[in-house]
């Protein structure tokens, strides 16, 4: 609770909500509305189900929301369908924003704005400010400390830039945009070509355009596009720590999460989800609903309506394959060393053998001949079989077994 935000009733609190039924003392004061990992005495707390029915008497909160009545809780209860946006309201009592609950439209005198600018209706411009030739801001905007907008771009309605937020020249912001702290929107793409043995950066004539109902995070870049546009499709939301490089487009209603990076003119379909760190290669595309699970490293193209796991990505089923072999390597491991041992004993018997067999006798023909032939058949598959199992495992110099013709 801030300091200058009293006790209030659960009555007051509630007012203008319908469906809901309070279980309990309505005039109960509370101070504050917690998360029940937080929640202390006197709070208004939100829980899901009896089985968190403890922490609440742990954390002796006056008042929980709650979907359906918990009869072994004695506070008062605020039982309801929709908690979430119950408790919302509750949480915005004790914390207001100004812009959640005052009209206003002012321009600060530290601003700097050019004559050519053009801004709207009920749009706030805070100090430090500046906005440059031809932009265009829709109404009911915020712009706040330390924004800067390059000349010829657009803002659309009720859009809000948090401080410090660049956007490059030329750049098309659609209505109900959010971007988040220190994000840089249109900055030049890492393109080099070489000339005369130094790299010489290629042409950044392009732009970017953030289409509606996006949410852009705090520290994210986004590169304008070496000749066309950059773009980032409707309802998609970004994390914080994103980049996103030239020429690509994001399709509508993508989950980014953070420091995910995507190198430049790589494509995704609608409802694609990214992952925490994954990493796109240059011209890559993912088809729709393509899930990309954390640290992922996408070489190639993506079919949609799959996951896909690893470095290099493949399959979520491939992955868990590929899984559960690496989990057993050191036991595959063992199994090649004792098939090894196995190996080198049957051959130095067949080598003794047949070493003893043929001491000191003369040179044979017919029957005895065949017999020679056959053991000395014996021990080259043994040789050949023991060659072979140590090709499969891993050591840099493998023992080898010298092979001692038997006697003709």
């Amino acid at each position: 609770m801030t300091a200058e935000t009293p006790p209030k009733t659960l009555q007051e609190l509630l007012v203008g909500f319908d469906d809901l039924l309070i279980i309990g003392d309505p005039l109960v004061r509370c101070t504050d509305a917690l998360p029940l990992r937080d929640a202390c005495p006197g709070c208004v707390t939100l829980v899901d189900g009896a089985a968190r029915s403890n922490l609440v008497l742990r954390s002796g909160a006056a008042a929980v929301v709650t979907a359906s009545q918990i009869d072994s809780l004695q506070c008062t209860q605020v039982v309801t369908k929709d908690i979430h946006a119950v408790f919302t309201q509750l949480v915005k009592a004790f914390r207001p924003r100004r812009e959640d609950s005052v009209e206003y439209s002012s321009i600060h005198s530290n601003a700097q704005i050019d004559p050519t600018a053009s801004i709207g209706c009920g749009t706030r411009v805070d100090a430090g400010v500046v906005i440059g030739a031809g932009v265009v801001i829709g109404d009911n905007c915020h712009l706040m400390p330390g924004v800067v907008v390059m000349e010829n771009s657009s803002i659309g309605d009720d859009c809000r830039l948090f401080p410090n937020v660049v956007v490059y020249e030329h750049s098309r912001i659609d209505a109900r945009v959010l971007i988040h702290a220190g994000s840089i929107i249109g900055g030049h793409g890492f393109g080099y070509r070489q000339v005369h043995g130094r790299h010489v950066s290629t042409a950044q004539l392009g732009y970017v355009h953030i289409e509606a109902d996006v949410d852009v995070g705090a520290n994210v870049t986004i590169d304008r596009g070496t000749y066309g546009v950059t773009r980032i499709g409707e309802g998609t939301k970004i994390d914080n720590l994103v980049m996103i490089a030239h020429n690509c487009h994001i399709g509508r209603h993508n989950l980014i999460c953070s420091q995910v990076g995507i190198a430049g003119s790589c494509q995704t379909g609608d409802y694609v989800v990214l992952a925490g760190q994954v990493g796109l290669a240059d011209h890559v595309s993912l088809g729709d609903h393509a899930v990309v699970g954390a640290q992922a490293g996408v070489m190639e193209n993506l079919a949609g309506d799959q996951t896909y796991l690893g470095s290099p990505a493949t399959s979520q089923r491939d992955q868990m394959q590929i899984m559960a072999v690496q989990r057993r390597l050191p036991e595959l491991r063992r199994e090649v060393k004792s098939l090894r041992r196995d190996l080198e004993n049957r051959f130095s018997q067949v080598s003794t053998s047949a070493a003893g067999d043929h001491v000191g006798e003369n040179p044979v023909v017919g029957t005895n001949a065949d017999t020679s032939v056959d053991v000395q058949d014996d021990a080259m598959s043994s040789r050949a079989e023991l060659d072979s199992a140590a090709d499969d495992e891993t050591s840099p110099s493998p023992h080898c077994i010298p092979f001692r013709r038997p006697a003709a």
